[in-house]
């Protein structure tokens, strides 16, 4: 029972792999590791059943088990080397190869002054040396990995308990890096970097910006846009805090969220950070040296607003556009500028931090640039497209003297080309229009009942598909962009953190429509239209009906790969021909090998066992029934009546009661045959394979190729191949109802995958309607229903034997949703008939069942 239990355990969990690489979920290094060591131990507990079995005969095994183990957990442990740096390095011995030691941004941003000349801020950065010297005290990274692996990645999507458990971790993280000591080593080497900034610039006291540089952030398709944190106008005494408080942005729950969606592991994130001097601006913003939804467009976009352009990037307050077009030789042109009423500017406060300034009346109508500006902000993100060859997002200030200085700068997605150009904003006939305006910040439609999130914990509550509406667009609202269906927010610019994450997954995006909040009524359906920045009533199909379907974002990511690796030692089944010589253990390269070699094996050993044992009641028996196929039954304890000496056994010297409940629910309904299908006669002969009555013990087939019972009086375990089918059913019935279970596998067969998955819904949808907690893993089912009274049990064993039965060769009939709502009803109907004729429980089984209280 052991055996069987670990066979089946380790095959679930198997298929939870191979669901992941499909896909078709979103995990990270916590469900690779947790099933990956689940696997493992259940594979383990198979070896020690069989050897327990046969003591000294499979040996080999466990040589195997510990050789796969290994490469496993280096797989795992494996970490990217990184070269040895100091634990700070000055902007000037900084270039875009140094990415390794001190990011992806402040790399760029050093190269920008150091090799292209460009007006950048001086400073230094806590290089990843710096980062690791911080965590390796007082054992902080260990902490944060045991935290981190309690998480439950394999949530359902919009699973709340799921999101308030990486609330509870992002929060309990973030205090315990900000009640960490900074090392004396590396806390002198900020300090001393400090001093020498101090220096260049004069010797006066330089109030400076922290900005996350982590390793990662900005490379190709993941942008971090927002994730982490930046804090500006930060003074000498206040340095060591706020560089902590950047170390724990990397763990917020949207940058948790973030890098679970995104395929990254903890781990390859080293936080290295940037200390600038602070510009303090007297307007500030964000360009694109392209436009981001028309690559073919030649423009310049910019967004600015006064003050600081902190309000640009987190989508706080109303931008002014700029659209500046390249024309012909190296000339540009205003084509396009749109002025908005800026009621406020954020600046530096006098003490440290900022503070939000109300503007006056006539300033805050005015343009926030000069055309003259927008033309220079232009040719800089020309020549930064060129010296970096692709599209670039910039992030920039204007100084009180009206000198531009760049902030940052990192690789800009596109939209796929096209030759639409710019939107034009066409409504769709006949669609009831509730909204109309704003810019587009990603392409595309999508579909979904509205929510409106209006504060952070409003994140616990978002359903997945939703429309998300916000009335500011902040970068913590990217951590549920993977399950929306759309974004509106009523402010915001094309060019901010959340437009960047928005074009990243996909989602289709539109900002900038006031009033979206009210004008919305949460709960009801929508249309949201980015491209031509409609919202409707409702689900209008001739825009769904031409959106692709959303790439997955795991493909291709460190998390996913280092899933596909190991799996290359998990899933792959090697061995499949018992009869073959090469079926040996030497030869089990993976987990699923040893799996299969394993359950061979074992279904031997108890078919030989009375044989050898001399124990002719203890032998495999054929079962004596007109079912028109074989099954044979092996006796593990008290299964019979009383001694079988003859090769067959009858109905009547079975005393299993899971058995008799399953055999009593294959007999239930008379099976009609294959149902219509195109492929009927293929699968007939299919059929007749498996149900061949010339079968005999030890033939070519190997022993897990029949329909065997494996039995005790208060347990029983199917094993049945039909065809291309494969169905394990196992019960067990204990003294009390706590532990008494009816457990169901299916998987397998002929038909292309999408039918087999809909056959595999179907009965998954079948056996929830009576009681059974149902997974589907691709075409692979597994069900169970649990601590219930002997009698539910039971009836729902005569489910199971149905269905055993009447789901054969039905994944050939599976052709749409249609024609599996038919079957559906067809299931039902004979199981309501079925339950409604009480079983009648044998003579041999009633006096324990009626000690056990309830069957």
């Amino acid at each position: 029972m052991r055996l069987l239990s670990a066979n089946n355990k380790a095959l679930e969990i198997m298929s939870d792999l191979e669901e992941a690489l499909g896909g078709s979920r979103i995990f990270g290094m916590s469900f690779i590791r947790a099933n990956t060591t689940a696997v493992g131990v259940n594979v383990f507990k198979l070896v020690r059943s069989l050897t327990e079995l046969e003591p000294g005969r499979y040996e080999p095994l466990f040589d195997r088990l510990a050789s796969i183990q290994a490469e496993i957990d280096a797989i795992l442990s494996r970490k990217a080397g990184r070269q040895a740096a100091p634990l700070v390095l000055d902007v000037s011995r900084i270039d875009r190869h140094a990415a390794d030691l001190v990011g992806g941004k402040m790399a760029n941003l050093a190269d920008m002054r150091t090799s292209l000349g460009l007006p950048v801020p001086a400073g230094f950065v806590v290089t990843a040396a710096g980062y690791e010297a911080f965590m390796a005290a007082g054992d902080l990274q260990a902490e944060i990995n045991a935290r981190l692996q309690s998480l439950p990645e394999d949530a359902a999507p919009g699973d709340a308990e799921a999101v308030a458990a990486r609330f509870r971790v992002s929060s309990e993280i973030r205090q315990s890096i900000m009640a960490a000591q900074v090392p004396p080593p590396l806390a002198d080497a900020i300090r001393g970097a400090y001093a020498c900034l101090r220096e260049e610039l004069g010797g006066a006291t330089v109030r400076v910006s922290l900005r996350s540089s982590a390793l990662g952030e900005d490379a190709a398709g993941t942008t971090f846009a927002g994730q982490f944190k930046s804090i500006l106008n930060v003074p000498e005494e206040g340095l060591l805090d706020a560089y902590k408080e950047i170390v724990a942005s990397k763990h917020t729950l949207h940058a948790i969220t973030y890098r679970l969606n995104r395929g990254i592991r903890d781990e390859d994130v080293a936080m290295c950070v940037g200390c600038m001097e602070l510009v303090d601006a007297r307007a500030g913003g964000v360009m694109y040296s392209r436009n981001p939804l028309a690559p073919r467009d030649p423009a310049v976009v910019i967004n600015s607003v006064w003050g600081l352009p902190t309000a640009v990037v987190d989508g706080t307050t109303p931008t002014d556009l700029f659209v500046v077009e390249r024309v012909s030789g190296d000339g540009f042109a205003l084509r396009e500028r749109e002025i908005k009423t800026k009621a406020e500017r954020t600046v530096p406060d006098q003490g440290e931090g900022l503070r939000r300034e109300v503007l006056p009346a006539e300033l805050a109508a005015e343009p926030s640039l000069t055309d003259a500006q927008a033309l220079e902000l232009a040719r800089f993100a020309d020549g930064l497209e060129r010296a970096y060859g692709g599209p670039q997002d910039i992030e920039w200030a204007v100084d009180p003297a009206g000198r531009v200085q760049l902030l940052q700068c990192r690789p800009l997605a596109l939209a796929a080309p096209d030759a639409t150009g710019i939107p034009t904003g066409r409504a769709v006939p006949g669609a009831t229009e509730l909204l109309a305006g704003g810019a587009a910040a990603c392409a595309g439609a999508g579909a979904g009942p509205v929510f409106v999130a209006r504060k952070e914990i409003d994140a616990l509550r978002f359903p997945d598909g939703a429309v998300l509406v916000v009335p500011m667009a902040l970068p913590r609202w990217a951590a549920l962009l993977p399950r929306a269906a759309a974004l509106v927010a009523e402010q915001g610019g094309i060019t901010g953190h959340l437009a960047n994450v928005a074009r990243e997954f996909g989602v289709p995006a539109l900002f900038d429509v006031p009033g979206a909040a009210d004008a919305l009524s949460e709960g009801v359906e929508v249309t949201v239209d980015a491209l031509g920045r409609r919202i409707y009533a409702g689900r209008v199909d001739a825009l769904l009906s031409k959106q692709a379907p959303r790439a997955t974002v795991m493909a291709g990511s460190p998390v996913f790969e280092c899933l596909r690796e190991v799996s290359r030692l998990v899933l792959p089944l090697n061995l499949t021909d018992p009869e073959s010589p090469e079926f040996r253990p030497e030869n089990c390269s993976t987990y699923h090998d040893i799996t299969r070699y394993a359950h061979e094996m074992s279904v031997r050993d108890m078919f030989d066992f009375g044989a050898r044992s001399g124990l002719a009641s203890q032998a495999s028996k054929q079962l004596a029934c007109e079912v028109p196929m074989q099954w044979w039954v092996v006796n593990l304890d008290d299964g019979f009546t009383g001694p079988v000496p003859e090769r067959f056994v009858h109905l009547a010297d079975i005393s299993s009661a899971p058995m008799l409940a399953i055999w009593a629910g294959i007999c239930a309904v008379p099976w009609a045959g294959p149902p219509p299908a195109s492929a009927r006669g293929m699968m007939n002969v299919f059929l007749e394979a498996t149900m061949n009555p010339e079968l005999a013990e030890g033939g070519p087939g190997g022993f897990s190729d029949r329909n065997v019972f494996m039995i005790s009086s208060r347990y029983a375990c199917l094993s049945s191949r039909f065809g291309f089918h494969f169905t394990t059913i196992e019960s067990m019935l204990t003294d009390g109802d706590f532990d008494s279970y009816a457990g169901f596998k299916f998987s397998g067969g002929a038909a292309d995958a999408g039918r087999r998955v809909l056959r595999a819904e179907l009965i998954a949808d079948v056996l929830e309607r009576h009681g059974f907690h149902a997974k589907v893993r691709g075409d692979n089912l597994f069900a169970k229903a649990e601590s219930r009274d002997h009698g539910f049990i039971l009836d729902r064993l005569r489910i199971l034997g149905y269905l055993l039965v009447h789901t054969r060769q039905l994944d050939m009939a599976m052709a749409d949703r249609g024609a599996a709502d038919a079957m559906r009803d067809k299931l039902l109907s004979d199981i309501t008939a079925i339950l409604a004729v009480p079983f009648p429980l044998p003579q041999a089984c009633q006096g324990w069942a009626k000690a056990g209280g309830k069957a």
